[in-house]
């Protein structure tokens, strides 16, 4: 007999396939062995770079994306696994990622979803290297103070940059990349959200290997 799933879990299936929808990128890591501390240290990092750091349960976000039609998705949830939800600028919180990463191998970067598309770690890497927003900006605006042939110079350096790191980003990816990333410099930042407790983490690891459990019990 087929169980009739909670409704809480349905709500959260529901949130989880809506964020996906409207997120311009979700970056996927797993999280095991990063303690309470530097977990709310990441989250603040992504948080001012524009990005929600949560955590689901496994089982709960395959639901949510088994018609999302992005090829092999659903795989990289296993284990405990975190999402970044990013609403405006993927580079800024890509580079927040990797910046992390760089004094704490615990995080893992598995991949993201940028658009329809799928990237592999070395993708988000590439994607980290793009300037942000802001920094696209403030080079803007001090070039507008400097005189016409130092802000020319600036400029083309600032663009040729720019255009060699989309350009190994899109030969990785095999195609071309959404063209989100080109408006970034155009658009208002979003504000942050609020923190969610970090406490989160612990539990949330406990769930992921519960749901997993769960899942396997159900199959057989």
């Amino acid at each position: 007999m087929e169980r009739t799933p909670r409704p809480e879990k349905v709500a959260v299936v529901d949130e989880v396939r809506e964020r996906f929808e409207s997120a311009a990128a979700v970056l996927l890591t797993e999280y095991r062995g990063i303690n309470v501390t530097d977990m709310s240290a990441l989250r603040r990092s992504l948080r001012a770079a524009g990005g929600e750091y949560k955590i689901y349960k496994n089982t709960l976000v395959r639901l949510a994306i088994a018609d999302l039609g992005v090829d092999g998705l659903t795989e990289l949830m296993v284990g405990p696994t975190a999402l970044a939800f990013v609403d405006d600028d993927a580079a800024a919180v890509a580079k927040a990622l990797k910046d992390f990463q760089g004094n704490n191998d615990s995080l893992v970067i598995k991949g993201a979803v940028l658009g329809n598309d799928l990237l592999s770690e070395a993708q988000v890497m590439a994607l980290a290297s793009l300037p942000s927003r802001d920094e696209l900006l403030s080079k803007f605006a001090g070039g507008l103070q400097a005189p016409m042939s130092t802000f020319a110079a600036l400029l083309q350096a600032t663009v040729s940059k720019f255009a060699y790191a989309l350009s190994a980003l899109i030969d990785a990816n095999g195609g071309p990349v959404t063209p989100a990333e080109d408006e970034v410099a155009a658009e208002e930042a979003v504000p942050a959200e609020e923190a969610v407790p970090a406490e989160e983490a612990v539990a949330a690891e406990a769930d992921n290997a519960e749901a997993d459990e769960e899942e396997s019990t159900e199959e057989s």
